[in-house]
């Protein structure tokens, strides 16, 4: 079962998600938390789906982090994407009947899945959660074109502070971090199949970074000091996050 907060309407998770990148009124809050969810609990590093599955469901991520990722012919990982609460990693599926990417927990996972009959039904008769969900994969787009600019363009110093930067602001942005500190449990490993370098590069690059006074962590938590000079270190812009409202975190 779901913890109750979890299931109402100031804490569920996708209206938080969706909420930060459109406005819903109190109808379609209400239409998303009669959104039909058999929720199941996730142990870290398993797969939820598959590259070649043909899901006849999606998953929205009620708690947790999980990674989509694809993999060479040699076996090599390259991760895709980080996902948190209140996204729908395989919300394409919807409509891309094969899926080409495979989808992953990193920690200990919370998932509900809905019905793709459920979900049609729901953007049939709340056509503006539909175009909430078109949204939601245009920024997906977005998101994807700026790691493809990151791995490919940036050093690594560069570009571990700027997936940092924008996890702390999409943590932010559904009520999961404070002004510059959250819990971000990704390993050295999931960051260098995240960002194309080694575990030790991502070691070395990660003392680099608290040397500098960029960031503190403890544990799984991170605290970044000085947000402007970390935003400059990561050539970070958060506008192809697309959020409604500032979530850069001035």
């Amino acid at each position: 079962m779901v913890p109750a907060p979890l299931l109402s309407p100031d804490y569920h998770p996708l209206i938080r998600k969706l909420e930060s990148i459109f406005p819903l009124n109190d109808e379609e809050r209400q239409a998303l938390l009669d959104l039909p969810m058999q929720v199941s609990v996730i142990k870290e590093d398993q797969d939820i789906v598959r590259e070649g599955d043909r899901p006849s469901r999606s998953f929205a991520i009620l708690s947790g982090f999980t990674c989509a990722y694809k993999m060479t012919g040699d076996g090599k990982r390259q991760i895709v994407t980080f996902s948190i609460a209140g996204d729908i990693p395989d919300l394409q599926s919807l409509h891309l009947k094969v899926l080409d990417i495979s989808v992953a927990t990193l920690t200990p996972c919370t998932v509900g899945f809905i019905e793709h009959e459920a979900l049609w039904d729901l953007c049939t008769r709340h056509p503006r959660i539909a175009a909430a969900f078109w949204r939601e994969c245009l920024v997906e787009g977005a998101i994807f074109r700026e790691w493809v600019l990151n791995v490919g363009r940036r050093e690594a110093y560069h570009r571990m502070a700027h997936i940092m930067c924008e996890l702390l602001v999409r943590l932010r942005a559904v009520g999961l971090a404070e002004d510059h500190v959250c819990e971000l449990p990704i390993t050295q490993v999931e960051f260098a199949d995240a960002l194309g370098i080694t575990t030790v590069h991502v070691n070395r690059v990660m003392q680099q970074l608290r040397a500098d006074g960029l960031i503190k962590t403890n544990g799984s938590r991170l605290n970044i000091p000085d947000w402007e000079r970390f935003k400059e270190a990561g050539d970070f812009d958060p506008t192809y996050l697309h959020l409604r409202r500032d979530e850069a975190i001035a």
